[in-house]
């Protein structure tokens, strides 16, 4: 697949980034636009994953800069989980599993595809802070090595203005249940 945009695409992607970005000034403090949009326009390919970002309904946004790398930090700031990323189990193994009525993809290839990662819970509780998510829907999480290899996944919601984990079979998939990304640039 090439990871590549059309004129009309980069341009509706940065638009659209760039507008919320200006809406959501609180969610990234201290960091100019233009700061960013220079990162973005040295990669095409972090341009093309953030349009991937947007296209499955993320709402992407820039939440911080790490301080080590100095690359931004975008994540999906949909207010539920993003609906082009939902009814799918948690990898390529427990898709694998299922014997009938398997999911489209999972979380993990969808993610790989994209050219993201998934959030960790650390991530998740660190966007949680920022606003108030996955109030209805619920969100696949990177699942530590020794829970996955016991079969099982976790995935993270909000409810009663608290952060939840919670775990499942990884080869689960319910219809409010999504993931959400991160993405360097």
């Amino acid at each position: 697949m090439a990871k590549s945009l059309t004129s009309e695409q980069h341009t509706e992607v940065v638009q659209t980034v760039k507008d919320r970005f200006e809406k959501n000034m609180h969610r990234h403090e201290g960091i100019e636009w233009e700061q960013v949009l220079a990162r973005l326009e040295q990669s095409p390919e972090k341009l093309w994953s953030l349009y991937q970002m947007e296209a499955t309904e993320g709402e992407p946004d820039v939440i911080g800069l790490d301080a080590n790398t100095g690359e931004y930090i975008f994540m999906d700031c949909s207010v539920e989980s993003p609906k082009g990323r939902r009814s799918i189990c948690y990898d390529r193994e427990a898709l694998e599993s299922r014997k009938q009525h398997k999911p489209q993809n999972s979380a993990m290839d969808m993610a790989t595809e994209m050219g993201i990662e998934i959030l960790t819970e650390e991530q998740y509780r660190e966007l949680q802070s920022l606003g108030n998510f996955d109030n209805k829907t619920s969100s696949w999480v990177k699942t530590p090595d020794n829970i996955r290899k016991l079969g099982g996944a976790i995935f993270c919601d909000r409810r009663y203005d608290t952060v939840f984990v919670y775990h499942n079979g990884a080869e689960s998939y319910y219809g409010a249940r999504g993931f959400r990304g991160l993405l360097r640039v």
